[in-house]
């Protein structure tokens, strides 16, 4: 019997405007508020022209958080009531961000759905989050995310087939005749590591990576995956096809809580896998995020390279990834400058902090690499950031200079000079005190006055060349994105700035970044170990 498709009234919700990263709120705000999660997938599927919707492809994965897989069932039974025709899904119901992304791509979907809170607490009082990815493999545009969120304060009904349940663990296809659809809705279920992993080895020389982890004179590796979606990758690629041995790659099983962890890649939530790094046992060390975007590296005795300087130094060593020596460079980015453009002599964006900014480019082919200071990095072979390709870069890297994590990082400081950098996050203060405090920041450094002012802090003296309210023009289409962050740079490359963070499901975050560049080679290395801890204050009062 033909499943029965429904169509629901309902009403709008008035926050449920996309930040940079999706839809993020608080768990139980998506189970207990009546079609809240209904209404911004169908304003998802509402997004996207009916005449390209019908019979449509379109993948859906996560990142295994609690609620994840109630919310693929429902995904499903609408994606089928409003006219897609093909669904993939990833056993269980969870697929990496970046291999969804790369799915997308190669099957040519018309997009991608990726329920994740990536680096936020899961669990049932932790976070949840919705992102719609277009056929472009990234993040959705801003044009699209505003229709999203307008449809979304205007939406009167919603379409649905409630009968229709899905095994999500079984792969293979499943077929559901529905009432008034001439073709069957099937859904796909797959390996989620399989298609992602063919596009990892058309581009870093795995021969070379397994005699760096399992020849005669391997490397001893440590990597942590926090219980996020990036286990089953580490495992199946790391250990089982580069020869790692499994005990070399720990949390590996997704958990819907993250273990009771923090799936959140730095000095601050990774300390059990900084602590193992100090004892000198491994030669190299990485965690990552809930959903497999970003990456910490360390190297032996738990010498930290920072966000900043990871992009850095695999831009400086971009032809050790035999990818780059078929295709060429065509571009860095990073939502910060790196030197290494200038030495080098390529094109270089500074970009707002958000991976879409980085897709537009690449679309474009201005763009091969690129980073944020909020530990991602990623390349132009899909549109999303990507701790596992990080990775394996960095181990390139490790195998084409036989150098240890520390001297290769030293070597470039003597080279490009060093950014000294680090991060303070104040978490889940009061939005509105947050907006005042931009606010009277952006008067005070837009004064003339400020200009030219001379800040010293021991024997380093900073003085102001520029102030402002960062606005990007997209090299590309022209969109201009206004209030990307208060930036003070001074003279030789140092600054600092504020951002309000657009991916919290409570409150507000103020970002802080501080970078302070020195080239004085006597100088390079003083306190080594003292920079980066990215600084967590919660609740806090901004004053």
């Amino acid at each position: 019997i033909p499943l029965q498709v429904l169509t629901l009234p309902t009403s709008p919700y008035p926050d449920q405007r996309p930040g940079t990263n999706g839809l993020r709120k608080k768990t139980h705000v998506f189970q207990s508020e009546k079609y809240y999660l209904h209404n911004f997938i169908q304003c998802i599927f509402s997004s996207i022209d009916l005449r390209d919707r019908q019979g449509s492809t379109m993948v859906v994965g996560g990142d295994g958080r609690y609620f994840n897989s109630t919310a693929i069932q429902v995904i499903v039974q609408m994606a089928a009531a409003n006219g897609v025709g093909h669904v993939v899904i990833g056993q269980n119901g969870i697929m990496s961000t970046p291999a969804v992304s790369c799915v997308i791509r190669k099957i040519k979907a018309i997009g991608g759905i990726i329920l994740t809170a990536s680096h936020n607490p899961g669990g049932p009082d932790g976070d949840f989050g919705i992102k719609f990815n277009t056929a472009s493999g990234g993040p959705a545009p801003e044009a699209v995310t505003n229709k999203i969120f307008q449809l979304s304060r205007t939406i009167e009904e919603l379409a649905i087939c409630p009968e229709l349940r899905v095994d999500l663990g079984t792969i293979g296809k499943q077929s559901f005749d529905l009432e008034n659809k001439f073709k069957p809705f099937t859904v796909e279920i797959v390996d989620p590591v399989e298609s992602y992993a063919n596009s990892l080895r058309n581009i870093f020389d795995f021969a070379v990576l397994k005699e760096l982890l399992s020849g005669d004179n391997h490397i001893q590796i440590c990597l942590d995956a926090r219980h996020g979606a990036t286990g089953p990758y580490v495992k199946k690629i790391l250990c089982e096809e580069l020869g790692s041995p499994a005990n070399s790659a720990i949390n590996c099983v997704p958990l819907e809580d993250f273990g009771g962890g923090h799936p959140d890649p730095n000095l601050t939530y990774a300390t059990d896998l900084v602590e193992t790094m100090k004892s000198g046992q491994y030669d190299f060390g990485a965690a990552f995020d809930g959903d497999g975007e970003r990456n910490m590296i360390l190297g032996k005795h738990g010498f930290f390279v920072n966000p900043s300087d990871s992009v850095a130094v695999i831009a400086a060593n971009i032809f050790c990834i035999p990818y780059f020596q078929h295709t060429g460079v065509r571009g860095f980015a990073r939502s910060m400058p790196t030197k290494v453009a200038r030495a080098t002599k390529i094109q270089l964006y500074e970009t707002p902090a958000g991976w879409r900014y980085f897709g537009s480019l690449m679309d474009a082919g201005r763009l091969s690499l690129c980073g944020e200071e909020s530990f991602g990095t990623g390349s132009d072979y899909i549109r999303e950031k990507d701790g596992l390709w990080a990775v394996l870069a960095w181990m390139s890297i490790l195998a084409a200079r036989r150098q240890s994590v520390e001297d290769i990082m030293t070597d470039h400081w003597r080279t490009y000079g060093r950014n000294y950098y680090t991060r303070f996050d104040y978490e889940e203060v009061d939005l509105d005190a947050a907006v005042e405090m931009m606010l009277d920041l952006e008067l005070m450094i837009s004064d003339r006055a400020f200009i030219g002012q001379v800040f010293t802090v021991g024997e380093k003296k900073y003085q102001v060349e520029a102030a402002d309210n960062f606005e990007y023009s997209d090299p590309v289409d022209g969109t201009i994105s206004r209030n990307q962050g208060l930036r003070i740079v001074f003279k030789g490359g140092s600054r600092i700035i504020f951002r309000l963070s657009g991916s919290d499901s409570f409150g507000a975050t103020v970002r802080l970044y501080i970078d302070s560049y020195e080239k004085d080679i006597n100088k390079l290395f003083q306190d080594p170990q003292g920079e980066a801890r990215p600084l967590i204050f919660r609740h806090c009062q901004v004053l």
